[in-house]
């Protein structure tokens, strides 16, 4: 499976962004779709994820009430709406798939994912 990210950009602080991840290839039946971040100088961090059939999903403390995960089954496409942006937003944005998810408490566990897609890079000004 391919995973296509877009949506980044610059924005101010107190915008909006919503970033896209199109997913290409064989057939996906209830993967979990993650969204991470990593900013310059730091590790790679769980920001949401979503299952695909249920649409159960999971979020960082530092963006709930603030981003909201979404996905389009018949477009096979999740997207991350992000209001309320912050400067310590700013950081490269990837989404992953977890094809064999676990429960609940492990969709913020980036060594569960399967397929990762390029990155999209979000900047938020202050």
């Amino acid at each position: 499976v391919q995973l296509q990210a877009s949506g980044g950009g610059l924005v101010q602080a107190g915008g909006s962004l919503r970033l896209s991840c199109a997913a290409a290839g064989r057939g996906i039946s209830n993967p979990v779709m993650g969204w991470f971040r990593q900013a310059p100088g730091k590790e790679r961090e769980f920001v949401a994820a979503i299952r695909r059939i249920t649409g159960g999903s999971r979020y960082a403390d530092s963006v709930k009430g603030r981003f909201a995960v979404s996905i389009d089954n018949a477009k096979n496409t999740v997207f991350l709406q992000m209001n309320s942006l912050k400067p310590e937003d700013t950081a490269v944005y990837y989404c992953a798939a977890d094809f064999t998810p676990g429960p609940w408490s492990t969709w913020q566990d980036s060594n569960l994912y399967d397929s990762w897609g390029q990155g999209t890079l979000v900047t938020v000004s202050s």
